[in-house]
């Protein structure tokens, strides 16, 4: 495996919009019923990119594996310089440290931007894996949210995880305002 984990292109939106139609029809990482069409994710990753937040893809030999973006956690600008992580890996390519690699560099990536907090809103208690990468990588339980969503049939909680990133929390925040 010469697995490359580079900033996302337009041209990966199919792979991306596939990848997430699974995580939406048959897992809880989304809470959304009903994957979006291929324009909608790239209108999506537009939004994102015109914001300056990280969008990555994890390919091997020309093909996407995954994908990991930070978008803005909140839409107040108080909350500017904290990110919500998302990370979402194609079903063959699970459970091969392809989500760990993709955390880690958007957890630089997002330091490079001068972004303070990451925010980690983990669909399901069950999801083991993504609390136990997350965890790895030094986010901290942040809390449950208890019955939140109700999806395939039962109810699901959010587990809420944060990591300080970069410069930390000990100054005021370098990003400007958003217009």
């Amino acid at each position: 495996m010469s697995l490359l984990i580079r900033a996302s292109r337009e041209s990966d939106i199919s792979a991306i919009a596939a990848i997430y139609a699974h995580a939406v029809i048959h897992g809880t990482a989304s809470f959304e019923l009903d994957p979006p069409e291929k324009a909608e994710m790239a209108r999506r990753r537009a939004v994102l990119m015109e914001g300056d937040f990280p969008y990555l893809v994890a390919e091997d030999d020309g093909a996407v594996l995954g994908y990991a973006y930070a978008g803005p956690y909140r839409p107040r600008p108080a909350y500017r310089s904290t990110v919500e992580d998302s990370i979402y890996i194609a079903p063959q390519a699970q459970r091969r440290g392809i989500g760990k690699l993709l955390l880690t560099a958007l957890i630089s990536e997002s330091e490079e931007r001068d972004f303070r907090l990451m925010v980690a809103v983990i669909g399901d208690e069950q999801s083991q894996g993504s609390i136990g990468v997350h965890r790895a990588l030094g986010f901290e339980d942040a809390g449950v949210l208890k019955g939140v969503g109700y999806k395939h049939g039962r109810w699901l909680s959010t587990v809420l995880m944060q990591k300080t990133l970069g410069r930390g929390l000990d100054e005021p925040p370098s990003r400007p305002l958003p217009l």
